[in-house]
């Protein structure tokens, strides 16, 4: 399962406000494509299903299927917001090979 780090709790947690909608949970997955073979996405979600693995981070949930919890298992989402890097970054040490973009990997 992925960790948070505070940073990017904080943030998550304040686009879920903004969102104003309740029962928001941030869902990682894994899927297939990108550069390198496999591509990371994040959205809000409300859906979980039986065998979603679900974890807390204060008050953010985080919500991955199983298959994309393999890929994510010691992996980090890291938030930056300063002059030389602003945005989500997953630190993954599953990942043999990283594109350019960084949002791809195998």
């Amino acid at each position: 399962m992925i960790t948070l780090t505070d940073e990017a709790t904080f943030k998550v947690r304040e686009l879920i406000e903004q969102e104003d909608e309740q029962d928001l949970a941030l869902r990682v997955a894994v899927r297939p494509g990108g550069c390198s073979g496999f591509s990371y996405e994040m959205y809000f979600d409300t859906e979980k299903t039986d065998d979603d693995l679900e974890g807390a981070f204060g008050e953010v949930r985080v919500v991955v299927d199983p298959s994309s919890a393999q890929l994510l298992e010691g992996a980090t989402l890291d938030y930056k917001d300063g002059l030389n890097e602003t945005g989500f970054s997953i630190d993954n040490p599953n990942a043999q090979r990283t594109c350019g973009c960084g949002q791809s990997f195998s």
